[in-house]
Parts: structure tokens; sequence; C-alpha cells
């Protein structure tokens, strides 16, 4: 599982994302070349990115897959949203082959990205903003101050909203039919960086307890978001609960559950 990193250099980001700059253009002004040194510097601070950022996700390339829960690339996820924003058609195996590189290219011309085959910061932005579901449904609530992350059971998505505005969002999956996951508007009470199950004897990292014995978790068994259930908690995945932790463990935040069961 590639380790997130807090804040990537410019230089880095730009050669993830296939958007090299010049050496000359990094190194200073050349004669006769002050337009290409310009957009290369903004080119290069656009690029800069942290994982609090908005709709922010890791890089995922081809060759990536989700191997485990402590292995997982965001391939799945790649491959669901692709598939919602029709560019592709193929199998969601967890497995970044040809085909979701040819459907990443599909959708960066259409988004007018640069084109590489490659999920970087902006195709990403540009994917999870676009395939946000049943966003009219989502509750009026979660829109209003504060901060807010609201789930829907039916879509298996958590969005992250502050002050009205989306700041992202995650595929998860909720409690199954004998314990689902309860609706209403509750707070996080309690929060636990490393806590441990004892009634099912399993972690459950970056713990974010909002109604009774259910909370916002890293989980240790979701590979695919849409197989299998939990006992009530919303599991995300590690790297998803942790990015979500980060952004939120010192905030006041309201949870959401609404949508029919899945």
């Amino acid at each position: 599982m590639r380790t997130f990193l807090g804040v990537l250099s410019a230089t880095a980001m730009a050669v993830s994302l296939a958007a090299v700059a010049p050496a000359q253009a990094l190194s200073g002004p050349q004669p006769g070349n002050s337009g290409v040194t310009a957009s290369a510097a903004a080119t290069a601070a656009a690029d800069r990115f942290g994982m609090r950022d908005r709709f922010a996700r890791e890089i995922t390339r081809y060759g990536d897959a989700d191997r485990s829960v402590y292995n997982i690339d965001h391939v799945y996820e790649l491959q669901y949203r692709l598939r919602w924003r029709g560019v592709y058609d193929g199998p969601v195996t967890g497995t970044f082959g040809t085909q979701t590189r040819q459907a990443v290219k599909r959708f960066q011309r259409r988004e007018d990205i640069r084109v590489t085959g490659v999920a970087g910061h902006q195709t990403w932005a540009h994917l999870l903003r676009d395939t946000v579901r049943h966003r009219g449904k989502v509750p009026r609530i979660c829109k209003s101050a504060g901060w807010h992350a609201c789930y829907d059971r039916k879509m298996h998505q958590v969005t992250l909203w502050h002050g009205g505005r989306l700041k992202n969002t995650w595929l998860v999956r909720g409690g199954s039919y004998t314990h689902k996951t309860r609706t209403g508007n509750t707070y996080v009470y309690y929060r636990n960086k490393d806590h441990h199950s004892q009634l099912y004897d399993s972690p459950m990292p970056y713990s974010q307890f909002f109604d009774g014995g259910q909370a916002l978790h890293g989980s240790a068994t979701m590979v695919n978001p849409f197989s299998g259930h939990s006992h009530g908690c919303v599991n995300m995945y590690i790297e998803d609960a942790r990015q979500l932790w980060n952004i939120t463990h010192d905030k006041r935040l309201r949870v959401s559950v609404y949508g029919a069961w899945d």
C-alpha cells in the first residue's frame, strides 16, 4: 500500500501526472523563453497538493491493484466511477490494466485534462466531483453551516461538507440487513484512532463514533465496497478513514445517515 504523502513536491507531482516541465524552465528564466518559464511555474504550483485538499486521492496508475485491506490503490473505486461516467464498460476487478488505462484517457480527453492514462490529482478531482450519486437527495442539513459527514446507505457513499461546500466523497459499506446502520442526524461523540472492537475482536482504526456503537472507521475486511456488510458501522478503506480523520478529528462533526438499506 502506497504511503500517503502529506504534501507532495511540485516536481514529484509533475512527474507523476506526466506534466513534466522543461528543466531550464524550472531553473530560471532563459533567453527568449520567459513565456514557457511562467507557464511551467504555474503548472508546477497547480500540481502541488495534499491529502486534505478538496477531492484528493492518491495517484493510481497502470499495474496498481487493490490486493488486500492493507494494500488499497483505489482501483475498484476508479473503475466504478469511470463506469458511472460512461467511459468504462469492462469488468470491475480491482486491477488497473489496459482497459482501465484507456478509460482514464477517454475521461481525460472529455474533461480537457492532459492525457496520460494515470489518475493523478486533477483527474481524481474531476472524477469525484462528477460521480457523487443522487446528489439531489443529499439532506439539506448536510449543506448547512459546520462540518457534515453524510452517508447514503443506498449509494454506498459518504460525502463530506463544510459550510455548504462539498469537500470530498468516498465509497463505503454499511450494516447488514440484521445490523443496519441507523438513519438520523447525530454528532460524533467519541474518537479513537486505534480502537479495537472487543465484541467482534476486530481492529477499527480511525474510529469516529456517532450513534451508540456505530462509527465511521477503517475496515479490516473491506476490499470491494459493494461486497459484504458491516455489523452496523460505516466501513471505509483504512486510508480513507485516515484521510477523514486528519481533516475532521478536531472538528465538531455532524453525521447524517439516510437512504434505503442496500
